[in-house]
């Protein structure tokens, strides 16, 4: 039933800076957007099952204390809820169970990986990669262009080739446990994005790389499609006046990230509700 509205949910606090910009996007893909601190879902008063889109933003979680994410990571998988409702992970994998959507983006990617949410190849929620130091030693705050896998199942980035978007963070280099890992995302089409060139060819070269990470790997997706982390940040450009060249360019109204919102809400519409 088309009628329904769709109901995405940002998680924040602990560090997170990005759920405004991430809920303004999934409004204005047409969503219904909810930001609610951590502290709501463990005291029960905000549950995972009401959304069909949750959305993990950017951000400091924990301050990046043992490393990206890591803290929040057990956060989420070991909390108790309060007044006897289900854990925040079963919560979790009742929502990707009943097919719904789950976008993390920089911080909220390594969430994700560090949680056994990505790329989740056995099914049994092992974390098999991380996200860790640029190869730079430094913080990096600059624009990337980005190559889409026309083959990936993910469903965020149908119809894309090619994405222009910034990235901001100091542990954004990808790594998989083995060579064995690696090689099951590319041949199963999971790296969805890498960063690439001029020419909008992968490349490591450093700044079109930002990081260094392994076979040039920007954001995964799971064998679904319907997981998705990415370093780079879409809801930082939804609108042209974002862009960093906009007063000396012609550029759509619309910001390449915001692709990736009207994908997923146009999935929920058409294949959850």
């Amino acid at each position: 039933m088309t009628s329904k509205a769709v109901k995405a949910l940002v998680i924040a606090g602990n560090g997170t800076n990005c759920e405004r910009e991430v809920a303004h996007a999934c409004k204005l893909a047409g969503a219904e957007a909810t930001i609610a601190h951590i502290s709501e879902l463990i005291a029960g008063r905000v549950k995972l099952a009401d959304y069909h889109f949750l959305n993990l933003a950017g951000g400091f979680l924990d301050g990046d204390d043992l490393g990206s994410a890591k803290a929040g990571a057990n956060r989420l998988l070991y909390a108790r809820v309060a007044a006897g409702g289900a854990s925040l992970a079963d919560q979790l994998k009742a929502f990707v169970a009943e097919g719904k959507l789950v976008m993390g983006v920089c911080n909220g990617f390594q969430l994700m990986v560090k949680m056994g949410l990505l790329p989740d190849l056995d099914g049994d929620g092992r974390q098999s990669c991380t996200l860790t130091f640029n190869d730079g030693g430094r913080f990096e705050d600059r624009w990337c262009l980005l190559k889409a896998d026309p083959q990936s199942p993910c469903i965020y980035t149908r119809g894309l080739d090619g994405l222009y978007l910034p990235v901001r963070h100091g542990e954004g280099k990808f790594v998989a446990e083995s060579v064995a890992t690696l090689d099951q995302l590319e041949s199963a089409h999971l790296t969805v994005l890498k960063y690439a060139d001029s020419e909008l060819q992968p490349t490591m070269v450093y700044p079109a790389n930002p990081n260094g990470s392994q076979n040039c790997i920007a954001g995964i997706c799971d064998a679904s499609g319907r997981l998705f982390g990415l370093m780079p940040h879409p809801e930082a450009f939804v609108h042209r006046t974002q862009h960093p060249r906009w007063t000396r360019e012609e550029l759509p109204e619309e910001g390449a990230g915001l692709a990736l919102y009207r994908n997923a809400v146009d999935f929920i519409r058409t294949d959850l509700l």
